[in-house]
C-alpha cells in the first residue's frame, strides 16, 4: 500500500477537523494562537495549488529557510503535494552556505521567514543562476523586488487557480519510494552532504517509534529544536502521524519564558539544553541560604533513590514513597514546573551527554529518552523504554533496525530507516553505504544487556606520539560537568600531551571572584588573570583524578570568547567545527606546547 506524507496529513486533517494541531506565538504579543487541522489542510492545499500554478512538478527541490513556525510545516506538506522535494536551511545560515546547497539542487524557488532571511535570499537571485522566485513568511517584511511574494499573497495565488483535480491525480502517481527532502548535513569537517529521504523510510520510522513510545493524540510536543535538522522535522511528523499537537517556538533563547506557558507533555531536546538548564539550577541554588540548599540536596538525593528502583523495574519501598511524597511537594514539583509541569518524556540527542545530568534529571521526575541517531538512519537508531534506563548507555537498539560493531569499532547501522544516499555524491555515498550497512564515522559497542554506547567520533580521536589513543569527548564531557566551565576542546593528536582550550562560564566565575581577590570582571582581564588560572588548575586535577596518565589535560589556555555559529566555532547544530577552532587559535596551542 502507498504511503505518503501527504496523504497522512490529509487523513488526519479528515479524522480530526476542527481541533487544534498547531499553537503558536502571535507576532509582537506573548499570547499563543492555534490553528485547527481543517485549516492547515486548507492552507497545505493552497501552497500545493500555487506551486502548481509557477510550475512545479514531481521532483523539483523546493527550500525553506526560516525559524521554526506553523507556515514551516505547511509549506513541507504543500510541496510534498506537487511530490515536489523539500530542502530545508538552517535558520543561521550565511549566504555562502545557502548558495552552496541551491546550487547543487538547482532550486527555483525558497520559503524565508524574517527580514534577515529575505536579505540573504535576495542575494541569491543575483548570485546563483536557478533562484526565481522567494516567498515571505513574515508579515512585517518590506517586499522590494518583484520577484517577492508574501505568504498570504501566495496562499492566496493558490486558492484562486482551482487546481484540486490535476493535484488529486498528481497524488494518485504519487509513490513511497518517492524522494521526501534532501538534508544538508552541518559539515564539522568539509562541505555539507545531502541526505536523501523517501517517505517509506519515514513511515518505517513511525512505526518503530509506535513500538518504543507511548504518545497520544492529547500529547503536545514544544516544536523549538531546528526544523531543518532530522531530528525535530522527522519528530514532527511523528506528533502529525499521532494525531498529536504541535507548539512552534520561533526563537529557541525563549524556550524557558514559554514552557509555562504551552505547558507541553513532549519535547526534543539537545544535550546543550539541558547543560544550560542545570547550570541555571545551580547558579540559583548558590544564592540560597544553606538550609534551602540542604532541603533541594535532600529531596535530589530522594529521588536518586526512588529512580534506582524504576530503572530496574523494581517496586519501590513505603518509605521512600513517603519520603518522595514529601519531597515532590517541597521541591521536585517546582523543578518539574520549568519544563511546564506536564512533561512525559523528553527525546534528547545529537551529542554526548553527562550520566550525571540524566540521573539529575530522573531524580526531579523528568525522564530524559536519550537516544543515538544520525541524519542518515532518520533519527533514531537506539533509545530507551520509559521503565528501562541505563543512564550511561543510548538505549537498547529500534525494532527491526540491526547495528554491529566492525573490527576497527565502528558503529554500521542497516534497516528500512537508513538513507538512499548522498544527493549528487555517488563517491561519497559508496564510502558511507557499503552491502545495505551504514558506516557511521562514530565508535561505540553493545553492551551484554543489548544497549549501545556511542564512544567518540572516529575521526576526533587523538593519537598522541607517543602511540597512545585519547577520546576528546570523555574529557570535553567531565570537563564540562563543572559549573565554572561554559566550553572545552580537547587536543592532542600527534602531541607529546594533551591540552585544552576552555571557555570559563564567567557569570560563575565573577561570583567566585571576590572570594579569591581579584579586582577585575572583565572577560579577556580574568581569562589572562593568574590567581584565576590557578584556581582552574586545581578544578581540573580534581576533575583528572581518575585519569589515566596519557588522558590528562597537562595544560590548559582560558579563552575569553565563546565558541558560536556567528564566529565559525560551532555548526548550525551546535557542533564543535574542530579544525576550524584549532587553526583559528593556533598560536595559543602551539605556546602550550613550546613551554
Amino acid at each position: 500500500m502507498k504511503e505518503h506524507l501527504y496523504d497522512m496529513l490529509m487523513e488526519r486533517a479528515e479524522r480530526f477537523g476542527s481541533r487544534e494541531v498547531f499553537r503558536f506565538k502571535k507576532t509582537n504579543s506573548a499570547e499563543y494562537g492555534s490553528i485547527s487541522w481543517t485549516e492547515v489542510a486548507g492552507k497545505v492545499k493552497a501552497v500545493s495549488s500555487a506551486l502548481y500554478t509557477l510550475g512545479f512538478r514531481h521532483g523539483d527541490n523546493v527550500g525553506i529557510f526560516s525559524d521554526n513556525k506553523p507556515e514551516w510545516t505547511i509549506s513541507d506538506f504543500g510541496i510534498l503535494g506537487v511530490r515536489g522535494v523539500v530542502v530545508p536551511f538552517y535558520a543561521t545560515s550565511s549566504k555562502q552556505q545557502l548558495k552552496y546547497i541551491v546550487d547543487e539542487t538547482k532550486m527555483r524557488l525558497i520559503f524565508v521567514g524574517n527580514q534577515e532571511q529575505y536579505e540573504k535570499a535576495l542575494w541569491l537571485l543575483d548570485n546563483t543562476e536557478t533562484v526565481k522566485t522567494i516567498v515571505v513568511y513574515d508579515s512585517s517584511v518590506i517586499l522590494n523586488n518583484d520577484k517577492c511574494i508574501a505568504w498570504d499573497a501566495f496562499c492566496e495565488l493558490g486558492s484562486s487557480n482551482n487546481n484540486s483535480g490535476v493535484l488529486a491525480d498528481i497524488m494518485k502517481e504519487a509513490q513511497s519510494e518517492d524522494l521526501a527532502t534532501i538534508i544538508y548535513t552541518s559539515g564539522t569537517t568539509g562541505e555539507p552532504k545531502g541526505v536523501m529521504l523517501d517517505h517509506a523510510t519515514f513511515f518505517y520510522c513511525f512505526q518503530i517509534h509506535d513500538e518504543r513510545l507511548d504518545v497520544v493524540e492529547s500529547d503536545m510536543s514544544a516544536c523549538f529544536l531546528p526544523l531543518s535538522h532530522v531530528f525535530e522535522r522527522t519528530w514532527t511528523y511523528f506528533i502529525l502521524y499521532r494525531g498529536a499537537s504541535n507548539a512552534y517556538i520561533d526563537n529557541p533563547r525563549e524556550i524557558v519564558k514559554y514552557l509555562p506557558v504551552i505547558k507541553p507533555t513532549l519535547m526534543c531536546t539537545v544535550p546543550r539544553f539541558f547543560e544550560k538548564t542545570y547550570e541555571g539550577i545551580q547558579l540559583e541554588l548558590s544564592k540560597w541560604p544553606t538550609i534551602k540548599q540542604n532541603i533541594f540536596n535532600w529531596a535530589i538525593a530522594v529521588g536518586h533513590r526512588r529512580s534506582e528502583f524504576l530503572c530496574k523495574n523494581q517496586n519501590i519501598p513505603t518509605g521512600l514513597k513517603f519520603k518522595y511524597a514529601l519531597a515532590n511537594k517541597l521541591v521536585l514539583k517546582k523543578l518539574r514546573g520549568v519544563f511546564g509541569g506536564n512533561i512525559k518524556f523528553m527525546p534528547c540527542a545529537g551529542a554526548a551527554i553527562s550520566p550525571k545530568l540524566l540521573r539529575f534529571f530522573h531524580a526531579a521526575g523528568i525522564f530524559v529518552n536519550y537516544g543515538y541517531g544520525a541524519t542518515e538512519t532518520t533519527a533514531t537508531v537506539s533509545c530507551f523504554k520509559e521503565k528501562t534506563y541505563d543512564f550511561d548507555t543510548c538505549g537498547s537498539i529500534m525494532p527491526g533496525i540491526q547495528v554491529k560493531i566492525s573490527d576497527q569499532g565502528e558503529i554500521l547501522v542497516k534497516g528500512s530507516t537508513v538513507f538512499k544516499g548522498y544527493y549528487n555524491k555517488p563517491e561519497v555515498t559508496q564510502k558511507s553505504l557499503i552491502d545495505g550497512w551504514y558506516h557511521t564515522g562514530d565508535q561505540g559497542f553493545i553492551t551484554p544487556s543489548g544497549n549501545l554506547v556511542m564512544q567518540d567520533r572516529i575521526k576526533d580521536l587523538m593519537k598522541t606520539s607517543v602511540g597512545k589513543y585519547v577520546s576528546p569527548q570523555k574529557i570535553e564531557l567531565l570537563f564540562g560537568q563543572d559549573p565554572f566551565i561554559e566550553q572545552v576542546i580537547a587536543i592532542g593528536d600527534n602531541r607529546k600531551y594533551v591540552t585544552a582550550l576552555i571557555v570559563p562560564s564567567f557569570e560563575m566565575l565573577k561570583k567566585e571572584v571576590e572570594k579569591l581577590g581579584v579586582a577585575t570582571s572583565d572577560n579577556k582581564d580574568l581569562a589572562a588573570n593568574e590567581i584565576v588560572n590557578v584556581f582552574y588548575t586545581k578544578r581540573l586535577e580534581k576533575i583528572q583524578e581518575d585519569f589515566t596518565p596519557y588522558e590528562k589535560v597537562v595544560k590548559f589556555k582560558l579563552l575569553s570568547e565563546p565558541f558560536s555559529i556567528q564566529n565559525g566555532l560551532l555548526t548550525n547544530t551546535l557542533k564543535v567545527r574542530r579544525n576550524e577552532l584549532i587553526k583559528l587559535y593556533s598560536r595559543e596551542i602551539e605556546e602550550m606546547y613550546s613551554a
